[in-house]
Order: C-alpha cells, then sequence, then structure tokens
C-alpha cells in the first residue's frame, strides 16, 4: 500500500517513528507465540478448517482474548505510524473492525459451545481487546 516509501513523519515528530518500529517489534513475536501456542497445546490452528482441540489459555492469552488479532492490527498501525501514512490507519482500523464482527458473530458463540464453561470462564475474566494488567490464572 505504501510502496516502502516514508511520508513525513505524523506530527511532525521523527519519535512517532521509533514507536511505529516499537508497535512492529512488539507485534510480530507475540504473533508467532500466539500462533505457536494453537499448534503445541491446542493442537490445532486458528483456521475453523482446523480448530484447536483445547482450549488455549497460556502465554499473552492470560493477558487478552484474541493476541493474534491484536497482534496483527498493532502490526499494521506500527507500519501505519513508522511509514506515516494514514492510509494504513484507516486499514488498520477496517481491519480490526473486521475481526471485531468475526470475534462475535462467529468466534465467542464457537468457543462457548465447543469448550463451555471452561470458556465462560476465561471470558469473564480476560477482556477481548484491551489486555489485562496482571496475567490471569486458571483455577
Amino acid at each position: 500500500m505504501t510502496g516502502w516509501h516514508l511520508q513525513p513523519p505524523f506530527l511532525g515528530l521523527e519519535l512517532t517513528r521509533g514507536i511505529g518500529a516499537l508497535m512492529i517489534l512488539a507485534g510480530v513475536p507475540g504473533l508467532v507465540d500466539a500462533f505457536a501456542r494453537f499448534a503445541l497445546q491446542g493442537l490445532g490452528t486458528p483456521a475453523p478448517i482446523a480448530p484447536p482441540r483445547y482450549l488455549v489459555v497460556t502465554g499473552l492469552y492470560r493477558y487478552v482474548r484474541n493476541p493474534i488479532f491484536v497482534a496483527v492490527v498493532a502490526i499494521i498501525l506500527g507500519q501505519a505510524v513508522l511509514m506515516g501514512d494514514w492510509r494504513l490507519i484507516a486499514y488498520g482500523a477496517l481491519l480490526w473492525l473486521a475481526f471485531h464482527v468475526q470475534v462475535v458473530a462467529y468466534e465467542e458463540p464457537t468457543l462457548e459451545q465447543t469448550f463451555g464453561r471452561e470458556y465462560a470462564a476465561f471470558r469473564a475474566a480476560v477482556p477481548r481487546w484491551i489486555p489485562r494488567m496482571t496475567p490471569w490464572r486458571p483455577e
């Protein structure tokens, strides 16, 4: 989308580029970790075609219910801030909205039906989008 061309930094501050880089650097390992946990602990994938057999509630999932989506949006918004490109801000916002609709309409009802009380306890304790400050510890 950007053609890898830097636009002037947001608010005319070069510091914003560093913030964007930090967002990317935080998002990438979180994304990799969350995917690995699906495979290694959940024995499945995030894709509906091969869902996990076990509910994953470790790692970043102790802080936020949707770390994959949070990481993807953080990476895109980080690129927007790094590149100084408002189009990526709009793209990230639209993508988050699509993620939200998918989570509320499909993912949460499916997880509730599949994992029952285990998911209900997780859902009650761990926020959907804004991470907790302390890790949740299931009983």
